[in-house]
């Protein structure tokens, strides 16, 4: 099983991929997971990402995502939503892609009034896809970044369980 953290900042290096390699590490080690996520930083597909026909590198990204056990999709918040760079790279996943994904969505967002974005509209794109996506998605706000860790972990205290019960389940239906 491997855990993907799946990052729709435009910018490389993004305080976005950082808190979502944070989140990813903290609710792998609480699953039994050793080992560092695989991170997707789409800022370095985006030159390639509208290509007629996926770029190697692109194809690879998508090939990893699809193959994800659990898949951390995250994005800053832009217009109330998720960036369009992400929505431009899960446009290119068919259908079900994701069916054998658990999904935990996570979007940064510099105001509160902007919280229920990853429930209203990251959520239902990951389902849509197949994923199954156990926990409400975490809203996490640019002035808790001092406070990542603590936050981080008490969300991956939360959700983990729920992921175990998932993936187990997933495991059990394949036998």
């Amino acid at each position: 099983m491997s855990v993907v953290v799946l990052v729709g900042n435009p910018r490389p290096k993004s305080r976005t991929l950082q808190i979502a390699l944070q989140a990813a590490e903290a609710v792998a080690g609480r699953i039994g997971h050793a080992g560092e996520p695989d991170a997707v930083d789409l800022s370095a597909l985006a030159p390639v990402l509208l290509d007629a026909s996926p770029a190697p590198e692109v194809q690879d990204a998508l090939d990893r995502v699809a193959r994800a056990g659990v898949l951390v999709v995250a994005s800053p918040t832009y217009k109330a939503t998720y960036t369009g760079l992400l929505k431009v790279f899960l446009d290119r996943l068919p259908g079900g892609a994701l069916a054998s994904t658990v999904a935990l969505p996570l979007l940064v967002m510099g105001d509160p009034k902007h919280s229920l974005a990853v429930e209203v509209h990251l959520r239902p794109l990951l389902v849509e896809l197949g994923a199954t996506v156990p926990t409400p998605g975490l809203a996490f706000l640019e002035s808790q970044v001092p406070e990542a860790a603590d936050v981080l972990g008490t969300w991956a205290d939360a959700v983990a369980p729920q992921v175990s019960a998932v993936l187990a389940n997933t495991i059990a239906g394949a036998r």
